[in-house]
């Protein structure tokens, strides 16, 4: 065994990690796609692995212990030197004599052993922490062949990825939403204000597919689903969460072009404060976030200005939401926005420059799309924002959005209405008018270390207030009678491992109304995830 058996068993074990790891395994498939190993010959190879590993750590544990027989034998020699060497009285002049004026043979053994010995005990612990290295190296590779090997119906890659999301969370004052809060309203007399409950709903699952190359072209798709579907009609039914599409997009990406269809986040209107209070819904809606999961088809174009700058240029068109609730839950109607019988156009421009080893961006993107209520009665949506992020140091950042547009209830602006109605919407002779908003968020970061960091936000979203007195008793599939919306919140994330986190959160919301004061809310959120 010993130092020699350890060195060549960690050689072979190199070897047969490599043999064994996806890289190889895919190029075989690549080279001999009919001959590709089944899930059972890597099963075998992964407890083969093991098994080697197992070895492994008992000749490192045999290493270990020869290194500290060399200690003890080195300290040993040299208590015994020392006593030598010092003066214990008369009875010891002549072994002083003698250590003092060895002879030529005589002195250097001694001095060489003591310095042999020395050598041997660093060649000794440089062995070990290489041994050391190499094991965690070997333990990784086994675990990343054993973690994402995900089984599919065909021959590519799978990768499994989510988030178990636990949240605790208490409510002072009435909100519209108890775990998401986004609204504060007045407390009816016959109400308790305040609530307090348990939520898994926020839990994801997502599933990314990496497939052939087209056309020059690298292609992979993804699917992300939640539990904010709604509830089951059933006793303890809110503990029961429906599944719900987020998005799925499918990608076909060249060196400097991508081609993106599917359902996705609004490429115009990118980010997104940082909460895992609010993972159902981005955090702030309602209150300056615009943002939706819309089905679109985009275009996406970037050019290098150098070393440390970038131009990305986005186009698509996308489904023509405007807010509304579907009149059923199977059969599909068109909203106003599909009744228009054309798609909504978007574009945004961005730059990027790395500042502090993070990406300066600053974005401009614009909206338009058509909304039919029938009677001839049409409006126009449109919005133009811009979006930032800006590092003020390795520690410090800011991010932010701003827009102005009209009848973007679709995208949760206008506190989620488009147009307003004078009367009945069936009726003919009702006017319907288009809402104007503005509004935006800022959120400012501060990351003093790469697991913990704090995170501050302002939002507010504001339709104008002569639209919304254009109609005394105006109607609306939103409440007709919100004035204004300001939401604000401050949370600290610690992840101590890369799949661990906890978060606490503390979120205010003021609403306005049109003839009423502002009613308030706090909302506290703890969190605990699992990331997989």
């Amino acid at each position: 065994m010993g130092m020699k058996h350890a060195f060549s068993l960690l050689h072979w074990m190199m070897l047969a990690s490599l043999a064994a790891s996806p890289g190889w395994l895919a190029a075989q498939e690549v080279a001999n796609p009919a001959e590709s190993p089944s899930n059972n010959v890597l099963a075998d190879s992964v407890r083969e692995l093991r098994d080697q590993v197992r070895e492994l750590q008992a000749a490192m544990a045999e290493m270990r212990a020869e290194t500290q027989r060399a200690r003890a034998e080195t300290l040993e020699v040299r208590r015994e030197l020392e006593e030598m060497r010092a003066p214990s009285g008369s009875g010891n002049a002549v072994v002083m004599e003698a250590v003092a004026r060895p002879s030529a043979s005589s002195s250097a053994e001694p001095k060489g052993t003591v310095q042999d010995e020395d050598q041997q005990d660093q060649k000794n612990r440089a062995r070990t922490a290489t041994l050391d290295e190499e094991y965690e190296l070997l333990s990784g590779k086994i675990d990343d062949q054993y973690q994402t090997k995900v089984e599919s119906a065909s021959k590519y890659r799978v990768r499994l990825s989510g988030i178990v999301l636990m949240n605790l969370f208490s409510n002072s004052g009435t909100v519209n939403n108890i775990d998401l809060p986004t609204l504060a309203y007045a407390t009816p007399p016959t109400y308790t204000e305040g609530s307090l409950g348990f939520t898994l709903r926020q839990s994801q699952v997502g599933f990314e597919v990496f497939g052939p190359r087209v056309a020059g072209a690298r292609t992979r798709a993804d699917l992300q689903l939640d539990f904010g579907g709604g509830f089951v009609a059933a006793p303890n039914g809110v503990d029961a969460a429906l599944l719900r599409l987020r998005t799925g997009t499918m990608h076909l990406d060249w060196a400097n072009t991508s081609i993106v269809a599917g359902q996705d986040g609004l490429f115009f209107s990118p980010n997104s404060p940082t909460s895992f209070a609010s993972l159902a819904i981005p955090a702030l809606t309602y209150a300056g976030n615009l943002w939706a999961w819309t089905p679109q088809l985009r275009v996406e174009h970037r050019i290098a200005l150098g070393e440390e700058s970038s131009m990305v240029f986005q186009g698509g068109i996308l489904d023509p939401l405007s807010g509304e609730t579907p009149g059923s839950g199977f059969s599909r109607q068109p909203g106003s926005g599909e009744a228009s019988r054309q798609p909504a156009f978007a574009t945004r421009a961005a730059w990027t420059h790395n500042v502090f080893g993070q990406p300066l961006r600053v974005g401009l993107g614009g909206f338009f799309s058509r909304q039919s209520y029938g009677y001839d009665r049409a409006v126009n949506a449109w919005a133009g924002m811009t979006d930032i992020e800006l590092p003020l140091s390795h520690q410090f950042s800011v991010s932010g959005k701003l827009y102005r547009g009209r009848a973007l209830g679709g995208l949760y602006g206008g506190i989620g209405r488009s147009v307003l109605f004078s009367g009945d919407p069936a009726n003919s002779s009702t006017t319907v008018l288009g809402l104007n908003t503005v509004g935006g968020w800022a959120q400012l970061k501060y990351q003093p270390m790469s697991r913990l960091e704090f995170n501050g936000a302002f939002g507010l979203d504001n339709p104008y207030a002569a639209d919304l007195r254009a109609f005394p008793y105006a109607q609306a599939y939103g409440n007709p009678n919100l004035a204004k919306n300001l939401g604000s919140f401050a949370n600290v994330i610690f992840r101590p491992r890369s799949d661990l986190l906890f978060s606490a959160e503390y979120r205010h919301l003021k609403t306005y109304m049109i003839n009423n004061g502002p009613n308030s809310a706090d909302h506290v959120n703890l969190m605990m995830g699992v990331l997989f």
